[in-house]
């Protein structure tokens, strides 16, 4: 998917900030003007610096880095969730889990804990505990799930995140910087991108400008997983063939070296009952 033009971030509204007495002064360079009291985002800084995140991300994808998704406003969870699930990468939607990333084996603990419920209800131990028991464990895990359920993959700290309102998931980007983990960030008009490590300046309250952003990088991801992918083939596939053909090489040397045997042999056969009758 290329990426989008100036006129398609202008439709989905990304230019629009917010209003002027809620600005952030560190924000100005990515600000064009203000209009009715609103500040206006400059999209040519929105196209280059989206093209310039999509293409470090895609290159995060090829080498089979984990990006952590992270929106908890409601206009974002939805959109966020179905894109990070399409490619396979973990997202937060519903309450930053505190220590997420800085108390990373606490909530792994928390991760094996609903997988050892799962593994009580296959095993049949579920069955076994009373009406009461049942009831507290079958919370338990709802709640598991809908904190963590999306993280239940993520092994290990992810290589990056992507977030959609930094002033919003402003403890998840602290927690991210202080582990020195790299920040992807839509960055409005009210919001500190200093905090940022790649700051594409758009509106993060529409639908459509979240939806437009979040989509072009998990293209680029798309594509990036998809080379990952043809390299494994082709690694493969040269492995294979440069295997295939050893044993045959092999059998021609050593019939190589094998016929002067037999030429020297043959030669000296006739010499040896020439000489037999001497002996006598």
């Amino acid at each position: 998917m290329a990426n989008p033009t100036f006129e398609q971030l202008l439709e989905a509204g990304c230019h629009f900030g917010h209003l002027k007495r809620k600005w952030n002064p560190a924000m100005a360079p990515y600000i064009f003007m203000e209009r009715n009291g609103i500040h206006i985002i400059d999209l040519y800084k929105t196209e280059a610096k989206l093209a310039e995140a999509a293409n470090i991300m895609r290159g995060m994808a090829k080498q089979g880095k984990k990006v952590l998704f992270v929106a908890t406003k409601k206009q974002a969870k939805q959109i966020i969730a179905d894109l990070a699930s399409s490619v396979g990468m973990p997202y937060v939607i519903e309450r930053w889990p505190g220590g997420m990333l800085t108390n990373f084996p606490t909530i792994r603990k928390a991760v094996r804990k609903m997988t050892t419920i799962d593994k009580m209800t296959k095993d049949g131990t579920f069955d076994n505990l009373s009406k009461r028991e049942r009831l507290q464990v079958t919370r338990q895990r709802a709640k598991l799930e809908k904190t963590l359920g999306s993280i239940a993959d993520l092994n290990r700290l992810p290589s990056a995140l992507f977030v959609v309102d930094v002033l919003k998931e402003r403890i998840a980007v602290a927690e991210a910087n202080r582990l020195g983990i790299p920040v992807f960030a839509m960055v409005d008009t009210n919001s500190d991108p200093s905090t940022v490590d790649y700051v594409i300046p758009a509106n993060d309250d529409a639908s459509k400008s979240i939806e437009l952003i979040a989509g072009t990088l998990v293209a680029a991801m798309a594509e990036g997983l998809e080379e990952r992918k043809v390299e494994k083939l082709d690694s493969e596939a040269a492995e294979t063939q440069a295997e295939t053909p050893a044993p045959r090489r092999e059998r021609r040397r050593v019939r190589r070296a094998e016929a002067p045997v037999a030429e020297e042999t043959a030669a000296e056969a006739p010499a040896a009952e020439t000489e037999a009758p001497a002996a006598e």
